[in-house]
């Protein structure tokens, strides 16, 4: 099975193959059928980290599980 990140780049690649226009229908059909299987394994992959994150959370004594929040993206410094 893929790799999450590796799914992802043939999902962009996908979408902006079928996007251009210019692929006959019966390769589009393929790429269609392609990028859903892609998109189900890659929610696949974040469910199952999903459930990792709340193991975790809860072996360090929280039982509520807590969504995950990245780091804001630090602005840059006016001077």
């Amino acid at each position: 099975m893929p790799k999450f990140e590796e799914c992802l780049q043939r999902l962009e690649k996908i979408v902006q193959e079928l996007e251009k226009g210019e692929v006959p229908l019966e390769k589009s059909l393929t790429l269609f059928e392609e990028g859903m299987q892609l998109s189900s394994s890659c929610r696949k992959e974040l469910e199952q980290a999903e459930g990792k994150v709340e193991i975790l959370l809860k072996k360090n004594g929280k039982l509520q599980a807590e969504p995950f929040e990245p780091l804001p993206e630090k602005a840059p410094a006016r001077r």
